[in-house]
């Protein structure tokens, strides 16, 4: 990818940027924030997929039957973009089985599920390493992948991989932007584990190195933003800044935090490191800090459990694979008017169709609404060509472009107009006065395009494939003539090795004719034979003759 031109950073980023579009709307995550984190305790049935991230599922380590400890790798990476899963407590596994798993597409996946012990046993655990920032950034990558950590606000992507440099880092920017309202889990996490927060910051800046690092919250998170300050100043860290930002949806999307805070843009189909900035979620920090300082792997994270659906909305700490309904529990129950059960907040969420779900990596909130919270749309109309949608799209595109190729499944045009730039934020939908539904217009365009580009593969795969075929049979059909022209040279002698033998040969022919000649010759010697010796001589060809008239002669027949 071309170097893309980078506006310089600012030293004390004391200028706050503006990205395109973007809205202002009611935050409702005071109530589930204002109360301490909960644990939500070890469910009767624990459901665990091992497709928890961006990449190749993970391969199965356990049997049906085989009991686990907490903490166990009971499925292994595969490949490069892949993660590990570990048990979340001790228990049996009873199945390994498609089950219904939180995804728009409503399918099911492949999952562990294992029947917890109640005892949460854990294996025995490696000794941390002694001063976590004396060790090299290789060997804690190491120790991230082997721990299953991904990014725990986004779409789950490898965190060691996102990690690896490989171009000089400027900014390591750390998320604390909760990603749309009504959901609080960061929030909570930064108010009550700063700590932890800081500390996983800074094993995260020692991989990284980078020139400046920076901790963003959104300007209504005071108490998060206070807890986070005074943290840094008990570890008397200099080093690590914390900044906020307007609490404008969707400014917790990776790249406008990005243009807010530098005023730099992630190129199209590019990533943050091109422009020379990481980017990490404050989840991911705490959780990189429990990997390297306590060897914890990947086991629980906070979620929202929100929404006038459940009587106790909280933050939770949820073991991974926990059924969705047993946080519903915990959370006091339904109450009379639940409608359904969405996987992320009001925007970007998708409604999901049984609480029997597990809780994975990437899921940071459950909202249980009601009709009168959050209605129906109303049957979609024909777009009327407001623009609405083009002024509040935060990426810049043009939606209305976007719809009318994708309703019309021209799939290039989509790609002509950024589609694969849509972050599926709902901006667009949120104001068209026409009610259509256009992110999932894109959704659909999107996986049409990955299920084309899906086909092409395979059909490029069998085109090499046959390919290769025919380039190996031309290649032993030229083999092959070559030995037949190279026997047939041998046979007509055509260089000088070829001559020397046919005059070898030739030499002994000449060999054979002089001795049959020789042999034709009358006998020698007979001039001084003695009487006797004549009469044996002529006794023998009298019986030669004799020999040859008893064979047979074609006009004297023997007996006649």
């Amino acid at each position: 990818m071309a170097e893309t031109a980078r506006t310089p950073l600012d030293p004390g980023f004391t200028r706050r940027y503006r990205f395109h579009g973007g809205l202002r709307l009611q935050v409702c995550q005071e109530a589930p924030a204002a109360q301490p984190i909960r644990h939500a305790g070890i469910p009767a049935q624990l459901i665990l997929p091992l497709a928890q991230h961006i990449g190749d599922p993970a391969r199965c380590l356990v049997r049906v039957g085989e009991h686990v400890l907490g903490g166990q790798c009971i499925a292994e990476a595969v490949g490069t973009v892949s993660a590990p899963v570990h048990a979340p407590t001790s228990g049996t596994v009873t199945a390994i089985e498609p089950r219904p798993v939180p995804h728009p597409s409503g399918l099911p996946a492949t999952c562990l599920v294992i029947e917890p012990d109640g005892m949460d046993q854990t294996g025995v655990k490696a000794a941390p390493a002694g001063d976590y920032l004396q060790q090299e950034p290789a060997a804690l990558l190491e120790q991230l992948r082997a721990a299953g950590i991904v990014g725990l606000g986004g779409a789950g992507f490898p965190t060691a991989l996102k990690l690896a440099r490989k171009h000089p880092i400027e900014l390591l920017l750390i998320n604390g932007a909760e990603c749309e309202p009504c959901i609080a889990c960061d929030d909570g996490l930064m108010r009550e584990r700063a700590r932890e927060v800081i500390e996983g910051v800074r094993i995260l800046r020692h991989i990284v190195q980078p020139a400046a690092c920076v901790i963003a919250v959104e300007d209504n998170m005071k108490e998060s933003e206070q807890a986070l300050r005074t943290a840094l100043q008990e570890l008397d860290e200099q080093h690590i800044r914390v900044l906020t930002v307007p609490a404008i949806y969707p400014t917790g999307g990776e790249r406008q935090l990005i243009k807010v805070l530098t005023n730099r843009e992630v190129p199209s189909q590019g990533f943050p490191a091109d422009i020379g900035i990481v980017c990490q979620n404050v989840g991911t920090a705490a959780a990189a800090y429990a990997a390297i300082a306590r060897t914890e792997p990947l086991r629980s994270r906070i979620v929202t459990m929100t929404g006038d659906g459940v009587r106790s909305p909280c933050n939770l700490e949820v073991l991974i694979g926990t059924p969705v309904r047993h946080l519903v529990e915990v959370a006091g129950g339904y109450t009379d008017h639940i409608e359904r059960l969405l996987i992320g907040g009001p925007m970007m969420g998708y409604t999901i169709s049984t609480d029997a779900v597990p809780v994975i990596k990437t899921t940071n909130c459950v909202l249980a609404v009601t009709a009168q919270s959050m209605p129906a749309p109303p049957p979609a109309q024909p777009c009327i060509r407001c623009g609405k949608c083009t002024e509040a799209c935060p990426a810049d595109l043009l939606p209305q472009q976007l719809y009318w190729h994708a309703h019309a499944a021209n799939y290039d045009a989509t790609q002509d107009y950024g589609l694969f730039d849509c972050i599926e934020c709902g901006c667009c939908a949120y104001v068209c006065p026409s009610h259509i539904p256009l992110v999932q217009y894109y959704r659909h365009a999107k996986t049409a395009i990955w299920a084309q580009e899906k086909q092409q593969r395979a059909a490029d795969i069998a085109r090499e494939r046959h390919e290769a075929r025919l380039v190996r049979l031309e290649r032993i059909r030229q083999e092959r003539a070559e030995q037949l022209a190279s026997k047939k040279q041998a046979l007509t002698g055509k260089d000088a090795g070829d001559a020397a033998r046919q005059a070898s040969i030739q030499a002994a022919l000449e060999r054979v004719r002089r001795k049959k000649e020789q042999a034709d010759i009358a006998p020698r010697n007979t001039d001084n034979l003695t009487p006797q010796q004549l009469r044996q001589i002529e006794e023998a060809e009298q019986r030669r003759a004799s020999k040859t008239t008893g064979r047979g002669n074609p006009q004297e027949p023997p007996g006649q």
